[in-house]
Order: structure tokens, then sequence, then C-alpha cells
């Protein structure tokens, strides 16, 4: 690994080194090792996450390399750079027609694409259903046993590339139609109702207490999330600004198959 992130590195500050065969041959290898889920682009370590900036530079640097080919799948046609991944039963997937997944990402053993897309560089964990609609943005890393409901939107980041990825950690429930972008994380077990927006710029505050706790950027673990708003003072008029809520917490006690519904059922929130 050293030799290949050497190689990329060189690469990324001399741009004339992508003509070279060993350095091509380089980010192939790096995003084949994507693909297989050898290596990610970033990690958990010790409770935090590593962002692995090398391999996002191959990533970046791959799209260049590529030239633009015909895609066909039954009656469907693509033109793109990127291949799309293939072999989904001796992967173990189960892939419904209409998902697409991007050749450079890893799906685990046990995951379930409904019609949806994954990008390239994105990493979801065994277990984990991508609903209908559903996209996972490039480098985005879904934890295992994780539901991303119908129309979520995980959003993507290559560049900058010391930018961290958005992280949805093990067993969370992301609800329909929720946003999460900016590198955002999500930390284990927390639940999304619905509508859920999640930037760096969001206000997400935990009014369980008898003072709110805010946070930006990060859902701490097991926490119940809605939609809500606060308001903001403008030389205009006061105005209502989304936040998010945080008004519970999942009962650790709640088996973790049926707690991600019952979460919500117990707030009376849609999902």
């Amino acid at each position: 690994m050293d030799h290949l992130k050497a190689l990329v590195e060189n690469a990324w500050n001399d741009r004339s080194l992508l003509s070279t065969i060993e350095t091509k041959n380089a980010v192939y290898q790096i995003v084949e090792l994507l693909d297989k889920g050898i290596i990610r682009v970033a990690e958990p370590t010790a409770g935090e996450w590593k962002v692995n900036e090398w391999i996002k530079k191959a990533v970046i640097m791959y799209f260049p390399l590529r030239q633009m080919e015909v895609m066909e799948a039954g009656p469907m046609e693509f033109h793109d750079k990127i291949p799309l991944k293939r072999n989904y039963k001796e992967l173990g997937v189960r892939v419904v027609p209409q998902a697409v997944a991007r050749y450079g990402s890893y799906l685990s053993p046990g995951v379930i694409l409904m019609p949806s897309y994954v990008n390239i560089g994105a990493w979801v964990g065994a277990g984990t259903m991508v609903d209908t609609w559903a996209t996972v943005g490039s480098c985005a890393q879904i934890g295992s046993n994780v539901h991303l409901s119908g129309g979520v939107g995980i959003g993507g980041v290559l560049e900058p590339v010391q930018a961290a990825p958005v992280i949805i950690e093990d067993n969370c429930f992301i609800g329909s139609r929720c946003i999460v972008v900016e590198g955002a994380r999500i930390a284990t077990e927390a639940v999304l109702g619905a509508n859920v927006v999640i930037t760096q710029s969001t206000r997400i505050i935990d009014v369980t207490g008898s003072q709110a706790v805010e946070y930006k950027g990060f859902v701490p673990p097991r926490s119940v999330v809605i939609p809500g708003s606060y308001t903001k003072k403008y030389p205009a008029g006061d105005y209502q600004v989304s936040c998010a809520l945080i008004i519970g917490l999942r009962k650790p006690s709640t088996d973790l198959k049926t707690s991600l519904n019952d979460a919500l059922r117990e707030y009376d929130i849609s999902f």
C-alpha cells in the first residue's frame, strides 16, 4: 500500500505522471481494491474516523484515465466513463431491477438494493437496505444493518480531498426523504424521522433536558431526530429556519430488529 500511496501522491502533485504505465496501473489497482472492499476511503479507528485522502485522490484521477463508452443492460443503454458493478450473485447482494451501483463502490454480503444508486468510492455494510430512489454518494460510508428509506439522499464528497465523507454508522434508520450531506456523521443506532436534513451548518438541538444542547454535523448514538425550526431575526423580520431536534433515545433494551420502527412510533413520528 505504501508504494501505491507514493505513486498516487506523486501523480497528484505532477499530473503528467498519469501518462506513465506504472501510475495508471496504480490508480486502476486502487479502484479495484475499493470495489472489493479491501481498502476504503474512510475507516473507523478507536471510535473516530480516519479519512484516507490518497484513496480519494486516486478516485479523482481515475476519471481522466477512463474513456467514454457505451454500456448496455438489456434494453437500457448508458454512456459513461465508469463501468457498472457486476457478479452480484457471487457477491451475495440482492439487486432489484433499475438499481445501479458503479464499479469502485463496495457492497457487503447481504446488502439489498431496491431501485437506487450507489456511487464510486462508497462502502455499504452487511445487511443494509438501500430503499427505492435512495442515493449513496461518492465515498459515503454506510454501516451494517442500516435502513436508508425511500428517497433518502446521502451526499458524496471527492473534493476537497481532506473533507470527510458522509458517515452513517451501524444499525441506523434513516427515514423517508432525509438528506445527509457535507460530511455529516450519524452515529450508531440513531434514528432520523422523515424529511430530516443534516448538513455541516444544520443546528442539531437536543431538547430532552432542561437546557438545549446543540451539535453540528454530528448526531449522537441512539438519538431519535425529527425536523424542527427556530426563529431567526433578519432585517426584514423574524423567520423560521430549519433545524433538527433530538427528542429522545432509542431504548437499548429494545430488540434492534424492531426498534427502528418502534422508536419512531413511540414518539409518534412519521417514517
